[in-house]
């Protein structure tokens, strides 16, 4: 790599509804301030004077600052033209895990790399998929529902050790909350590409066998992106394989899954509960009728955002992509264009 200092331009994002940050107070935790990005350089002493750094908001100053930058900090872009707007580009990091706002990638120019937030998340997702199980093991989200009722009745529960799991998606967000699950002692079946073995699951399946574990699931729990291939995947067909008393959890994306037909089935009683975290558009409407589903929770996108060290956290992981950048050598967290993720 040059000697000279690579322009890096950030593009934070005023909120926008429809958009991302999906709320007011999302503007605030997902900011790259000029301090916040000087806080998260201490740790970096030979990176200091390395870098040129422009901080911006939206495309304020985006096609101007790209025609000389080097690498692009951001969530999304315009992607139109790229290749001759930004022709010195050579790395993109996403600061998210998801990068489906990003698809098709047709867009991204030869030889420009992308990377994601891919681990960032992990701490605060796997306590909230800890949280969100066993909200459904201990019947919370009936509870709730009896709440707004005003009916006061006993609904038991056992400890969750004689319980099977099925985990879709045993990556970052899924791989968490299984490591915080494990230790309970309940059957993890772990759902992902390729079959092989993950940390606290019991065994693993690939995707292509998923039917036939879907009836042993007292609790499905999907970490999935939302790319060509799982689009869909929790079809109508497939919750009609699930028992009555599962409980469902998606932190993926809501096109994975079928929301029409699992409202139908939570309010006819066909599934027990669900806790779900995500949603398209976000925020969902004020007149969705997701809000008076009977045994559902809705947490607004929150399981994977530390509201604290969000920034931070994905400083460190672009800094540490940085010295790896100015090493020449392999970049962490690549983004395969060809598979979404």
């Amino acid at each position: 790599m040059s000697a000279r200092p690579v322009k890096v331009h950030i593009k934070n994002n005023r909120w926008a509804e429809g958009s991302f940050p999906n709320t007011p107070e999302g503007e605030e935790v997902f900011t790259i301030t000029q301090e916040r990005f000087d806080a998260a350089l201490q740790a970096y002493p030979a990176l200091h004077g390395r870098m040129n750094v422009v901080i911006d908001w939206d495309e304020d100053n985006f096609a101007s600052s790209m025609a000389d930058t080097d690498i692009l900090l951001t969530w999304n872009l315009p992607t139109e033209g790229l290749g001759a707007i930004a022709r010195k580009l050579k790395w993109i990091h996403c600061i998210g895990a998801g990068v489906e706002h990003m698809l098709p990638m047709d867009w991204l120019p030869d030889g420009v790399a992308l990377t994601n937030n891919k681990g960032v998340h992990a701490d605060k997702a796997g306590e909230y998929g800890l949280m969100a199980v066993l909200m459904l093991h201990n019947n919370m989200p009936a509870i709730i529902t009896n709440q707004r009722k005003h009916s006061f009745e006993s609904l038991y529960s056992t400890p969750i050790a004689a319980s099977t799991i099925v985990v879709v998606g045993t990556g970052s967000l899924g791989g968490a909350a299984i490591r915080k699950l494990a230790p309970l002692g309940p059957h993890i079946i772990g759902v992902n590409r390729h079959g092989k073995p993950v940390e606290g699951c019991s065994e693993v399946v690939t995707i292509a066998e998923l039917d036939s574990v879907l009836p042993k699931a007292d609790y499905l729990y999907l970490a999935v992106p939302d790319t060509p291939e799982t689009t869909g995947l929790m079809s109508r067909q497939r919750l009609d394989m699930l028992k009555r008393s599962c409980g469902i959890v998606n932190v993926g994306r809501e096109p994975v899954m079928d929301y029409a037909a699992l409202r139908e089935k939570l309010e006819s009683g066909a599934l027990a509960g669900a806790v779900l975290d995500v949603f398209s558009p976000e925020p969902i409407a004020g007149d969705s009728a997701l809000w008076d589903t009977p045994n559902l929770v809705v947490t607004p996108h929150v399981s994977a955002d530390d509201g604290d060290s969000y920034v931070p956290l994905t400083l460190d992981l672009f800094f540490r992509n940085m010295e790896r950048y100015l090493a020449g050598e392999e970049l962490l967290n690549p983004v395969r264009a060809d598979l979404g993720y």
